[in-house]
């Protein structure tokens, strides 16, 4: 059994157990985890529980409570650099192929995407930050609330969802005739930019950047948004609530996706040589000192 560091937090992605690995990776899809559902291996069955709590719990006005404790801003104030290194004392456990910390799969996706798009340096820091909104684990947010595949709420789930047929047992949104129908609470093909998302790390980090007065170009921004939405961009939920537009963020999402997840191996980057390239960037898109 593994030790955690002191500071160390144990932080379990159930979405990385349950993604289907597609051949664009430096290992054959056999070589990737089993998905399959085992109630007798402890590690998938914490992974269903965790979904399980998000699922329960994530309601419209979970939700906007969530968006009103964490968009003040006024939890901490870092730079881009100390959040990143601050995701070196998180390690996520639920994957069984690598047991390195966040920040080594933060440099290994924004590698990826230097190499394929070298001319697009907005998409490279893309990649180094999508995934800096984790850092609300560090301050007592649950982490069903944090992690996992996201979704809408105020309307029907989409079928797709990761354990739909049994988890959301229970949620009240369910029997709400306000937001258990197919359009619920929203208009046909108003845009997926006008969503009330479960709450987790993307939405968290998107809102951090536009506060933040970001110069990333608005793809990017979207691409952390809804770069953990698998119902819609992957899973095929949700077209009836899209505008013609967001054909370009799901484009985006789904080239992204490759660098998110299918980069892990064991070949560490070497951050301390790659840090003077990435913090150029930092200092072109996202500079100084920012509210988190």
């Amino acid at each position: 059994m593994r030790i955690l560091k002191e500071h160390e937090i144990f932080f379990l992605d159930p979405s990385e157990l349950l993604r289907p690995e597609p051949t664009f990776a430096d290992k054959s899809p056999s070589q990737f985890r089993d998905y399959s559902v085992d109630t007798e291996d402890p590690l998938k069955e914490r992974v269903r529980r965790t979904y399980r709590e998000m699922h329960l719990n994530q309601t419209v006005d979970f939700v906007k409570g969530r968006r009103e404790h964490w968009l003040k801003f006024n939890t901490i104030k870092m730079t881009v650099r100390e959040a990143l290194e601050k995701l070196n004392d998180l390690v996520d456990e639920s994957d069984p192929d690598l047991d390195l910390p966040n920040i080594i799969h933060a440099f290994q996706a924004a590698e990826r995407a230097r190499s394929e798009f070298p001319e697009h340096d907005w998409l490279h820091l893309t990649a180094l930050i999508h995934d800096l909104g984790k850092i609300m684990a560090f301050y007592n947010e649950p982490q069903w609330a944090v992690v996992g595949d996201t979704f809408v709420v105020g309307c029907r789930w989409g079928d797709s969802i990761v354990y739909r047929n049994d988890s959301f047992v229970g949620n009240p949104d369910g029997d709400n005739p306000k937001y258990n129908t197919e359009y619920g609470m929203y208009e046909p093909n108003c845009g997926i930019d006008n969503l009330l998302m479960s709450w987790g790390h993307d939405e968290y980090m998107y809102s951090v950047l536009k506060h933040n007065k970001t110069k990333l170009p608005d793809v990017a921004c979207n691409i952390i948004r809804f770069h953990s939405f698998y119902p819609w961009h992957n899973g095929g939920d949700y077209k009836h609530l899209e505008a013609p537009k967001d054909e370009e963020t799901r484009k985006w999402v789904l080239i992204f996706n490759r660098y998110d997840l299918y980069t892990k191996s064991e070949v560490v980057p070497d951050i301390e040589a790659l840090w003077p390239y990435y913090q150029t960037l930092i200092d072109k898109y996202l500079p100084g000192v920012l509210e988190f």
